[in-house]
């Protein structure tokens, strides 16, 4: 379903739009006894969960980064750290990932964050004509080409799922 008239506009849209990038807004409605945000946008969906990206904030102590995988599978943490340059990463404390990207759990957006973040895209978005991404708020979902989300994000990629 496309975005609604009169819905809010988030940081990502915004920036997606000023960047001239194609892309659809997809809006469901957010059940706050879900904790599972990826799994509730591809039942919401109804689309294929090896398209459907979440967004996961990591960092070393020191820097942070953003590593995006398919909702059904596991980031390997060692696999992101190398891809990002950082040794010992771990999933950022949700707090920090707030004030660095300035969107909620469950509504992290790789495009338009506060202030651009190191982020690498598993390599499983090529075989896709189009992928989704949270838009910056819960219940809101971004759906476009791989090349775009990269280009969006200033992403790179490489494998970061765990077996």
């Amino acid at each position: 379903m496309a975005k609604r008239p009169g819905s809010a506009a988030t940081p990502a849209l915004t920036a997606l739009a000023a960047a001239g990038i194609e892309h659809r807004v997809h809006e469901y409605v957010h059940d706050p006894a879900v904790s599972s945000y990826g799994d509730e946008a591809v039942a919401a969906l109804g689309v294929d969960p090896a398209a459907v990206f979440k967004t996961l904030v990591i960092t070393d102590g020191t820097r942070f980064g953003v590593a995006l995988v398919p909702v059904a599978a596991r980031l390997s943490l060692k696999a992101a750290g190398a891809a990002l340059g950082m040794h010992r990463p771990a999933l950022a404390d949700p707090a920090d990932v707030t004030r660095v990207t300035g969107y909620v759990l469950g509504g992290v957006s790789p495009v338009g964050q506060r202030r651009r973040l190191a982020t690498v895209v598993d390599e499983s978005a090529a075989r896709h004509p189009t992928v989704y991404c949270s838009a910056g708020r819960r219940g809101l979902e971004i759906e476009l080409a791989p090349a775009d989300l990269l280009a969006a994000t200033g992403a790179s990629t490489a494998p970061l799922t765990a077996g």
